[in-house]
């Protein structure tokens, strides 16, 4: 397989972009978690 800069560059992107809303995903489930013992 064939990779330049571009590929490289492409893939960073897609894996930083998964880890951000995999981070955000899990604070947010935190935050749920923290919020289910409080009813309103």
């Amino acid at each position: 397989m064939y990779v330049d800069e571009t590929i490289i560059a492409g893939l960073l992107v897609v894996g930083m972009t998964i880890a951000f809303f995999g981070g955000v995903y899990v604070v947010l489930k935190k935050e749920n978690e923290k919020h289910k013992h409080h009813p309103k």
